[in-house]
């Protein structure tokens, strides 16, 4: 497959299909999709129908009950090596674009710009198949104002040293869902991937942060608490005829400079 060959042509398709065999890409924005990646952390997507995947799909779960509304899982869904992507109509007037981990932990999206593997494809990693042959839905309300809204800056306030958001009603639930997803996603990373994991929900959270959504020392005292199970550094202690040194293999206090005040 190469992502700069597109065409809807038979006769060049066809010319190409008797070379060699091809997998195949969906051009999402340039069709009119908006394609939702849920990405599964480890091993191979083996589906069946009506199962569901983790990571992922479990954010995704969390976000459209925090908005109250059902999980979109009622269209046109692949299951791909890694996970899930469910199909959408893009919205009228509105060119959404491709993002990473907007929505949340492990779910990314394809719009104008990107394209997705279709269903039927092979790579090593597995096969595309689809597990719900459903037409393509519209894409729901509270997905489309995630995608396209910034949080919304609130007045200040005192101190606070709990998790609790800046933010009421649905949005609070919302950035609750959101928060709650990124701290699991620390608290479930496994050796080697905790550092990056760690600072991928920094940069999340520090989002709203900026925008004076959630307070930096409730982002602050959610990480330290999902990461607490992670090791402490440990120092080198010096040998005869050297200096001492100091190794530092992991952070002390777990949390990236970005919540520091």
């Amino acid at each position: 497959m190469n992502p700069g060959r597109f065409t809807t042509d038979l006769d060049q398709i066809t010319a190409w299909w008797r070379a060699m065999p091809w997998n195949v890409a969906v051009s999402a924005g340039r069709s009119g999709l908006l394609v939702i990646d849920l990405d599964v952390r480890r091993g191979a997507c083996a589906l069946s129908r009506g199962a569901s995947t983790r990571e992922g799909y479990a954010m995704l779960r969390l976000l459209a009950a925090a908005a109250g509304e059902p999980p979109p899982t009622d269209t046109h869904t692949v299951a791909t090596p890694g996970g899930l992507h469910l199909y959408f109509r893009q919205p009228d007037g509105v060119q959404l674009r491709n993002t990473q981990s907007v929505l949340g932990a492990s779910v990314d999206s394809r719009g104008l710009g990107g394209y997705v593997i279709a269903a039927g494809s092979v790579r090593a990693e597995g096969i595309y198949r689809v597990v719900r042959a459903r037409p393509v839905a519209e894409l729901p309300n509270w997905l489309m104002a995630a995608l396209t809204s910034a949080p919304t800056p609130a007045p200040p306030t005192p101190r606070h040293s709990s998790m609790t958001p800046l933010l009421n009603g649905r949005a609070e639930a919302y950035l609750r869902a959101v928060v709650d997803g990124e701290c699991a996603a620390v608290a479930a990373a496994t050796v080697g991937h905790r550092h990056q994991t760690l600072l991928r929900a920094a940069r999340r959270l520090g989002h709203w942060v900026g925008g004076s959504a959630l307070s930096a020392t409730a982002a602050h005292a959610a990480l330290t608490d999902a990461a607490r199970g992670y090791p402490r550094r440990r120092r080198l202690h010096r040998r005869a005829g050297r200096p001492r040194r100091t190794r530092r293999t992991r952070l002390r206090r777990p949390i990236p400079p970005l919540f520091r005040r």
